[in-house]
């Protein structure tokens, strides 16, 4: 059984939802990604209490990194990746080709983009600070205002690129 619950961020509405390992899905309602089916799924808030109290505390800029435990599901590369993901220090970025470098398959990084956009603990599994080689935005499944405002939470305000600047310019920690 899944259980969930939806909580208001600065970058708007996040569903959080669990089973009975942990942490199953993390994603917000209004990004890139299509959700998946909650079909059958139980709007739990006491379940998710501690759950939605570590994403509170990281939103207010209190959390560097997260203890609840997780249970995402994918195949054993995705699950390194998702684990090198784990490994980018907060407040950091990498590129794709610096994260496959690091997985021992630099020749790698598209497949590491993909397996990057499969991560289903948005935040958690920290994807938004995979960036391109020339220090660019690139994309992310909440979408790329979303990306930028949570980079810019961690303490990361510059990007090459014209108008990336503006594309949070109304996110407060």
């Amino acid at each position: 059984m899944i259980r969930f619950d939806v909580m208001d961020t600065q970058c708007g509405p996040l569903l959080v939802a669990i089973n009975r390992q942990g942490l199953a899905h993390v994603d917000f309602l209004h990004g890139l990604r299509a959700l998946p089916s909650q079909e059958g799924w139980l709007r739990d808030r006491h379940a998710l209490a501690p759950f939605i109290h570590e994403f509170r505390e990281y939103f207010a800029g209190r959390l560097r990194s997260f203890s609840v435990p997780c249970a995402p599901s994918g195949t054993p590369f995705q699950h390194a990746v998702w684990q090198a993901l784990c490994d980018i220090p907060y407040g950091q970025t990498r590129s794709y080709g610096e994260l496959a470098a690091a997985l021992g398959k630099p020749s790698a990084s598209r497949a590491v983009g993909a397996a990057n956009g499969r991560n289903p603990l948005s935040v958690i599994v920290p994807c938004h600070r995979v960036i391109g080689k020339d220090g660019r935005l690139t994309g992310y499944a909440g979408g790329p205002g979303i990306k930028q405002a949570l980079l810019q939470l961690e303490g990361i305000a510059s990007f090459a690129g014209a108008g990336q600047q503006a594309l949070a310019a109304d996110f407060k920690p």
